[in-house]
């Protein structure tokens, strides 16, 4: 998914949303939302990147969007657009999204199925929900790849997780592993990606990796993160340090939730629309050879929306710089 914004902020002083760190430690993000078009537009609620905190591992982007009825907003339509340093991670509910990319690739994201593009030097696709799509509901996430990586040559992988038991929960595991289940999709750092269920008056315990800081991303229903009641949309940030995670569904309905997991990423980057870099000289590189439709990019086959690509927005009057985010604190420290 691009960020569709015409005037992106710059990412170390993003529009502000708010933060409240609970007793439990565990600081509530709420979202902002942004729309992804024009007058129908359909409307996303973007909780990373933020001004408090702007990663969770290496996740470094995270849009929830839906159950949204196409018939009143026309789905979504997003032309052409390019990537760089990153790999985006699509994940729905509800709905079907079409996929094709400047490497060949002409897929369908459909519900509980993982499609991850990597864009490492340079990338683009377009997505477009499909005729047959009533309400399309999901999530769209970004990865920042490591220096090391990060231009990595595009790729498309697929898979299928299994849906399991765990507890009275039900899990699907799309990237990392977690209740004895591991995907073989290939990522660059370590991290967790889950869609976890809970029915009504549900609990659970996870086994989690102490060296990973979290985010729990609710979806729908009421879930409690440590003792720490989240509402929909809220994501939840749980520092390392933790051998265990439980949360609970004290509602009277289902509860859908994503959970987030990586080891703190440790580098710094710079993220302006839809590139990663790492410094302004990068990003104003990658801006003006998509401008000029370089082949670092290459080209999508086959899309046939009104607007041929997406041109990139004007950059701001400054120097960008590296975004930073708070240092992790360990999950037994004391609350300020």
């Amino acid at each position: 998914m691009s960020n569709a914004e015409t005037r992106p902020a710059e990412i170390r002083c993003a529009q502000e949303a708010t933060t409240d760190r609970r007793p439990s430690g565990v600081e509530v993000l709420t979202p902002r939302a942004v729309p992804l078009g024009g007058p129908r537009a359909m409307t996303v609620r973007r909780t990373l990147p933020q001004r408090a905190r702007s990663l969770i591992g290496a996740w470094c982007f995270a849009d929830h969007y839906g159950p949204d009825d196409v018939a009143v907003t026309a789905g979504m339509d997003v032309a052409p657009h390019p990537h760089t340093g990153l790999q985006t991670v699509s994940w729905l509910f509800t709905g079907e999204i079409e996929h094709r990319d400047s490497l060949g690739t002409h897929a369908t994201v459909r519900p509980g199925e993982l499609n991850l593009m990597t864009g490492g030097r340079g990338i683009c696709h377009s997505e477009v929900s499909t005729p047959q799509t009533t309400v399309l509901h999901g999530v769209q996430l970004w990865l920042a790849l490591p220096d090391a990586h990060r231009d990595a040559p595009r790729d498309f992988q697929h898979h299928v997780p299994a849906l399991v038991a765990h507890g009275e929960a039900t899990v699907r595991v799309f990237l990392g592993d977690l209740c004895g289940q591991s995907s073989p999709v290939r990522v660059f750092t370590p991290l967790l990606g889950a869609e976890i269920t809970l029915p009504a008056g549900a609990r659970v315990s996870l086994d989690t990796y102490p060296s990973f800081e979290h985010g729990v991303l609710v979806d729908s229903g009421t879930v409690t993160a440590e003792g720490t009641p989240l509402r929909q949309a809220e994501l939840g940030y749980l520092s390392p340090g933790r051998p265990h995670l439980t949360l609970t569904n004290d509602g009277v309905g289902p509860a859908r939730l994503i959970l987030l997991g990586g080891e703190p990423f440790g580098e710094e980057i710079v993220m302006w629309w839809n590139f990663v870099g790492r410094g302004h000289d990068d990003i104003v590189r990658f801006r003006e050879e998509w401008q000029r439709e370089s082949d670092r990019f290459g080209r999508v086959e086959g899309y046939e929306g009104p607007t041929p690509r997406l041109p990139a927005p004007t950059l701001p009057n400054a120097r960008l710089t590296p975004r930073h985010t708070p240092a992790p604190r360990p999950a037994d420290a004391p609350d300020d």
